[in-house]
């Protein structure tokens, strides 16, 4: 899918005070025959005499209702429901023969400069219609460019890429498996970018834009070529489902009496996840570099600790992992003393992601990327969201400030053993 800016979804960029009466409507009625009435009136947070008002058109539609239905909309169904022919007609951009109002429809993309949404619906449509026109408008080469998997490459992955880094060894050789099995060798063209747009295994695209990238940094590539490409290739697209993955405590449960029995490392895995509420990649990171007696220097806050510190009295430990930086952050990791007990006859040891989760996958058990939801849930209900934020390093939330560190590192110290005395687990 298209995008200016991959960190902005589709739908804040539309101005919603901008449509029409008739098509909120629209908006409103497609979301409701997507979840039906009662589902809808649970998403957009209003009272069923409400929305079957709305929907007779007995009162209009306010902005921000519409701002949340947005959200239960596939981009393409909006663009469906905006794009009525018939209104262009109507408000004089095309005529009943067909013929284009050139002034108007100039003023119209005019307004893509004050319009966000504007301005990204208008160059996705000329890089999809006028592809090879704008190549050519562009000045845009590709001669003599071939692909070549390379230790300097795999560098750049790690080291010199903009944004996040790929500090996951897996992940590096996933990559590398696409990249060997589909680019290796390859030369750089219209009919290969047009492969990989349409490749049913979406991460090629991310893959092929790494390259770019690279290509890029190197300057193999010129900044109109390298911007062209860009635009044309989308990164791996995410749906949106509104239905949730319910997860009911009684799976979880018959999971981990089956770990217990069966894995005795794949369940320590699921346990510390469900104490810690921390990544799945970040507990795995824990076992591979386990180093409980180090002594450490907090960054920036002039705190010198162990790694591993345990407080008995309370029954509960914590290992500073210390992850910060352009990767997904992660300080603290907490657990009970019997885990930690546990932990010591194991680690350090690697232990690779993609084998537990087939692993789970194969005997129908709740897969590790949702015990951090599960965790979330019991541990908002048990201690204040802003410590549980503390906890399970979601600073993207908190945003806390190096002198407010320490205050919540404590406040977490004291209000976790009230999550374990809460946590029912095998």
């Amino acid at each position: 899918m298209f995008e200016l800016n991959s960190d902005v979804e589709w739908y804040e960029r539309v101005r919603v005070e901008a449509l029409s009466d008739d098509v909120r409507l629209s908006i409103l009625r497609a979301v409701k025959n997507k979840l039906g009435f009662n589902g809808a009136c649970s998403a957009l947070g209003i009272a069923k005499s409400s929305l079957h008002r709305y929907l007779s058109g007995k009162r209009k539609i306010p902005d921000e209702v519409v701002k949340k239905a947005l959200r239960y909309l596939e981009r393409e169904e909006f663009e469906s429901i905006v794009s009525d022919w018939d209104k262009l007609r109507a408000l004089g951009v095309i005529s009943d023969k067909g013929v284009v109002n050139y002034g108007l429809a100039l003023k119209i993309i005019a307004l893509a400069s004050k319009d966000e949404y504007l301005k990204n619906a208008i160059l996705k449509f000329v890089v999809q219609e006028f592809k090879d026109d704008l190549r050519k408008m562009l000045g845009i080469s590709f001669a003599g460019i071939k692909f070549k998997w390379s230790r300097d490459f795999e560098y750049f992955l790690m080291e010199r890429k903009k944004r996040r880094k790929v500090k996951d060894p897996e992940t590096l050789k996933y990559y590398k498996s696409l990249f060997m099995r589909y680019l290796q060798d390859k030369e750089l063209s219209e009919k290969l970018i047009d492969y990989v747009v349409n490749h049913p295994n979406k991460w090629l695209r991310n893959v092929f834009r790494h390259y770019m990238q690279y290509l890029y940094f190197k300057r193999r590539i010129s900044p109109e070529t390298f911007g062209w490409i860009m635009e044309v290739v989308p990164s791996r697209s995410y749906r949106l489902d509104v239905r949730p993955y319910q997860i009911s405590l009684e799976d979880l449960k018959k999971t981990l009496t089956f770990l217990k029995e069966k894995h005795q490392l794949y369940y320590t895995i699921y346990r510390v996840m469900l104490e810690s509420g921390v990544r799945f990649e970040h507990v795995l990171r824990m076992f591979e570099s386990w180093s409980p007696g180090e002594t450490i220097e907090i960054p920036g806050l002039d705190i010198i600790t162990k790694r591993l510190v345990c407080f008995e009295d309370k029954g509960f430990c914590r290992y500073y992992l210390g992850l910060r930086g352009p990767e997904k952050p992660c300080e603290w990791i907490y657990f009970s003393i019997e885990t930690m007990e546990t932990l010591e006859s194991l680690l350090p040891r690697h232990v690779n992601r993609h084998q537990v989760t087939r692993y789970a996958k194969r005997h129908s058990l709740v897969l590790p990327k949702y015990l951090r939801k599960i965790s979330w849930r019991l541990m908002v209900k048990s201690i204040s969201r802003e410590v549980a934020r503390f906890i399970e390093s979601r600073f993207g939330e908190l945003r806390i400030s190096e002198a407010r560190y320490e205050d919540l590192l404590s406040e977490a110290d004291e209000q976790y053993p009230k999550y374990l005395s809460k946590l029912i687990i095998v």
